[in-house]
């Protein structure tokens, strides 16, 4: 009798983790027949890994792969169609640069350990361990009609010191946590010294924010986020009121503001309207227009334009497997 398939496994060789990881974790799949692994090694060959995922009926899909391998993943799965009614509950492993979404699902340290936990977990009673969590749809103009899924986008000057760290302090093939602190140093050295240098990240182009039913900010920021993810930055989260509905933090680009804010995040005090210059709401649909302004959905870089603003929203909620942080 053929072995029903607990998990399918979708996993992304080119991701920076898997490089040394990878052989583990298929290793670990060739001793589990109950483990159906799909690799892919770029975007466009996830709906086919879809279809044929679909035609399995796992219990539980995990992804192998940093956050952007999760967003071409979740957009998929919101866009395709291929499980009808019936989409199977989504873990992550942790894995890639960044992490966040595997963070806030409580994926961390190895992931071929984790990978053990969530196949014992798909053997049991799934109920325990499943949360819903809402997405995001991110539209470059209204006439958009498939939108890009995701969970985090940064944007203003939290785009522009992503893309610092990804282009010019990866490349020097530093372990991770070396390369954030650097990146850390050089924003402080820009943003709150008000030094600049071809060597420092770019000054945040100015950006127009039209937040539903709370009307619309202006001017330069040295942080722009929104999420639906627990937590945010260094392990922080915005206070909400309520469910499901889109986070939005937006802390202006002076010393002061930035002092403000970063303290709030660190002590965990973000709430709305409590500091001038630091910007916290909940929305349905969020608007951010500017001048060839970039901003990244889950390692995806779009460009805000005046005339083709990007338009986020909510999108369906998924379900999603939690381990133990």
């Amino acid at each position: 009798m053929t072995m029903a398939v607990r998990i399918a496994l979708l996993s992304n060789p080119k991701s920076t983790g898997n490089l040394s990881k990878l052989p583990r974790i298929r290793a670990f799949c060739a001793e589990h027949p109950d483990i159906f692994h799909y690799e892919v090694e770029q975007a466009s060959q996830i709906g086919e890994a879809m279809k044929t995922i679909a035609r399995i009926r796992p219990r539980l899909l995990v992804i192998n792969g940093g956050d952007g391998t999760v967003q071409a993943a979740l957009t998929e799965l919101h866009n395709g169609g291929h499980f009808g009614d019936q989409v199977p509950p989504v873990a992550v492993l942790p894995n890639g640069k960044t992490n966040l979404i595997a963070l806030d699902l409580g994926a961390q340290g190895d992931p071929v350990v984790a990978l053990g936990r969530l196949l014992e977990i798909a053997r049991h009673d799934l109920a325990g361990h499943v949360v819903a969590r809402e997405l995001i749809a991110l539209r470059c103009g209204l006439g958009e009609q498939r939108p890009v899924i995701g969970m985090f986008l940064g944007g203003a000057g939290l785009a522009d010191t992503m893309l610092y760290c990804r282009n010019r302090i990866y490349p020097l093939g530093l372990p991770n946590g070396i390369s954030h602190g650097i990146t850390a140093v050089a924003v402080i050295l820009r943003g709150l010294l008000g030094l600049k240098a071809g060597f420092l990240p770019p000054e945040p182009s100015p950006l127009n924010v039209s937040v539903s039913r709370d009307g619309q900010i202006s001017g330069r920021f040295a942080l722009l986020a929104v999420t639906t993810l627990e937590k945010l930055l260094l392990g922080t989260g915005i206070r909400t009121e309520g469910t499901g509905r889109l986070k939005f933090l937006a802390i202006e680009q002076r010393p002061a503001s930035m002092v403000r804010g970063i303290f709030a995040m660190l002590s965990r005090t973000l709430a709305k309207g409590k500091l001038s210059g630091v910007h916290v709401e909940q929305a349905d649909e969020i608007r951010i227009e500017g001048d060839r302004s970039s901003v990244i959905l889950d390692g995806e870089t779009f460009e805000a334009r005046t005339d083709r603003p990007i338009h986020l929203s909510r999108a369906q909620p998924l379900s999603f497997v939690r381990l133990a942080a």
